[in-house]
């Protein structure tokens, strides 16, 4: 069977095979014997099948995909039983955290209409949402504790191209959707591996200069936002591949623009206002404006979405607090293309974003070794859930406050100063 037969005529199939080996060899850096544990939207299925072939050639152990749909997920919402919005498929994922003990790789490819639930009963959303998160618990540690290697690549799905680009022919929104995502994703170019080496260095400089600087706070202000996000004791930032602790070197957002570190979940101080919308589970949260207080979400609101987003930050304690702050250019290509995606993966990478929830221990200095209580002790924050929403912009300036007060100057209007 041609593996491209069923690849849509907008989507350049020479891009997309470029876009499936940098996933396996830049995103997961695949080992030989290793496994691979992917999700993907059905109509993502030709990337799924090109990964899957890369995988192989590369020597993975097995590759084992689990699809979504969006017209099943539908179903549920017309059809189901109240009760089962209180459920999930916690067999499934503790399968899954149980392939990532075993040496799993992981892998995800987004491209879920970002809208698809957004008429249905904000109520069950978050209560399915909720189910989820607890059930997911499991194999979400493994990989926010960044156990394995893992990664997140996309696919122009043409219910998601239809949103990012209404009122145009399908074929022209898939088109352009696909061009964005791989020009995003640097596959646009001769020798896509080389070029994202290249990126990765410039990161790692990024990175490296504010571990330097060992600033105790960043403050942002802006319009709308005057915050201090106190950084954890012993934090450390990270940008671009990093080292899993299973050893591999992996990408695990594609595309990605960003160094981000842990900020400290009691020394958050101040108000933020969001620069773009948050897509969650299928709704839209817009013109978010938070306020904190002793590291915690006092006040909520949105124009768009206010009543998933306050179910949202009751999911458990740690869901009002902060687990990443993550600084990125507005000149940023993503930025620069103008283009709102309507998916975290890229619009938080066209901006300076914060995280409700999870942090990632890896953003530690030692980070591999310590427990979770140490974590803790040192300011890390512990949630089900991981969500990260912009608040960068070209008005927004940050300044680093060191331990004795003093103030450096991080970014002006949105760039690097």
């Amino acid at each position: 069977m041609n593996i491209h037969s069923e690849i849509s005529s907008s989507v350049d199939p020479v891009r997309l095979e470029k876009l499936a080996e940098v996933a396996v060899k830049v995103g997961l850096q695949l080992q030989r014997d290793q496994d691979l544990v992917m999700t993907a939207p059905l109509a993502a299925l030709p990337l799924v099948r090109l990964i899957t072939k890369h995988a192989y050639l590369t020597g993975a152990g097995l590759v084992t995909t689990f699809y979504s749909d969006e017209e099943t997920t539908l179903a549920r919402y017309a059809h189901a039983p109240d009760a089962s919005f209180d459920k999930a498929s916690g067999w499934l994922y503790e399968g899954m955290a149980k392939a990532y003990a075993n040496g799993a790789a992981r892998l995800a490819i987004a491209g879920d209409n970002p809208l698809l639930l957004a008429s249905q009963d904000p109520a069950k959303v978050a209560r399915a949402n909720k189910a989820n998160s607890m059930a997911y618990k499991p194999a979400l540690e493994k990989i926010s504790n960044f156990d394995i290697n893992w990664n997140i690549v996309s696919y122009p799905n043409p219910s998601w191209a239809k949103i990012v680009f209404p009122g145009v022919p399908e074929e022209e929104a898939v088109r352009r959707l696909a061009e964005a995502i791989f020009a995003a994703s640097r596959v646009d170019v001769a020798d896509p591996i080389t070029a994202w080496a290249e990126h990765n260095a410039n990161l790692k400089k990024r990175s490296g200069w504010l571990n330097g600087e060992r600033f105790s706070a960043l403050h942002f202000t802006g319009p709308g936002t005057d915050l201090t996000v106190g950084l954890a004791d012993g934090h450390e930032w990270h940008g671009g591949a990093s080292v899993a602790r299973n050893g591999v070197t992996c990408n695990p957002n594609i595309p990605t623009e960003e160094v981000f570190t842990t900020p400290h979940a009691l020394k958050v101080e101040g108000h933020v206002s969001s620069t773009k919308p948050l897509s969650h589970q299928g709704t839209l949260i817009d013109n978010i404006q938070v306020r904190f207080e002793g590291g915690r979400i006092v006040e909520a609101k949105a124009s768009r979405g206010e009543e998933v987003l306050n179910k949202v930050l009751d999911t458990d304690e740690g869901a009002r607090r902060l687990g990443e702050v993550a600084l990125v250019p507005h000149s940023s290509p993503i930025s620069a293309s103008g283009i709102l995606f309507y998916n975290t993966l890229f619009d938080e990478n066209a901006s300076c974003h914060i995280a409700l929830g999870q942090c990632y221990s890896k953003c530690f200095l030692d980070g591999a070794t310590l427990s979770q209580e140490q974590i803790a002790a040192q300011g890390g924050n512990s949630s089900l859930i991981h969500i990260d929403w912009m608040i960068g912009s070209d008005k927004i300036d940050i300044d680093g406050i060191k331990a004795d007060g003093a103030r450096v100057p991080v970014m002006r209007k949105g760039e690097w100063a």
